[in-house]
């Protein structure tokens, strides 16, 4: 099973501000530029079958104006603590408190083949237990100061190793990475 990361930060590391907020994120309220740019988001979508996300992150999503922007892919929110899914979404979002290895096995036991892993401490926690295979981060040019890191303290290294890097003509930079 192939377990990705897709995401953004600040060029100084940040996810988010330190309450959340997202506001320094161009095109946060479509995931699509002015200029139609989706940034190889929806051909990474249409290679997943699945998402973990945290509870934090899955209520941050919530909060935004529009429609659910998973569709009807399966989501698994990952938390030691209670969320609540809203009716209209639970046939296809539901809670887990399992570790991120148990998460994994049981959807490869269900057949399922490239998770998405999104939200801080969910990346972090899957991290360290050596199961993401791919990180693609893309940089906003952008310092905030700041907030959420997207990496936290591991116990040991972790190589990568540079697949690609794409500039974008208004200062995004995405890089690909396998980890080694």
């Amino acid at each position: 099973m192939k377990v990705s990361v897709y995401i953004a930060t600040s060029l100084d590391g940040f996810i988010a501000r330190k309450d959340g907020a997202l506001d320094w994120l161009p095109g946060i309220e479509s995931p699509e530029s002015p200029e139609g740019e989706d940034y190889g988001y929806h051909e990474f979508m249409d290679s997943i079958d699945v998402l973990i996300m945290g509870r934090n992150t899955f209520e941050t999503v919530l909060s935004f104006e529009g429609d659910w922007p998973y569709g009807d892919k399966r989501m698994i929110i990952l938390s030691s603590q209670p969320v609540s899914i809203p009716s209209e979404l639970s046939a296809t979002v539901e809670a887990s408190s399992c570790t991120p290895a148990e998460l994994i096995e049981k959807l490869a036991e269900e057949g399922f083949q490239h998770v998405y892993v999104d939200g801080g401490i969910t990346i972090q926690s899957f991290l360290k237990a050596e199961l993401i295979n791919e990180l693609i981060i893309t940089r906003i040019p952008i310092l905030i100061g700041s907030g959420i890191p997207l990496f936290g303290e591991i116990d040991a290294d972790i190589k990568l190793r540079h697949l690609q890097t794409q500039s974008f003509s208004n200062g995004l930079v995405q890089s690909r990475y396998q980890i080694a």
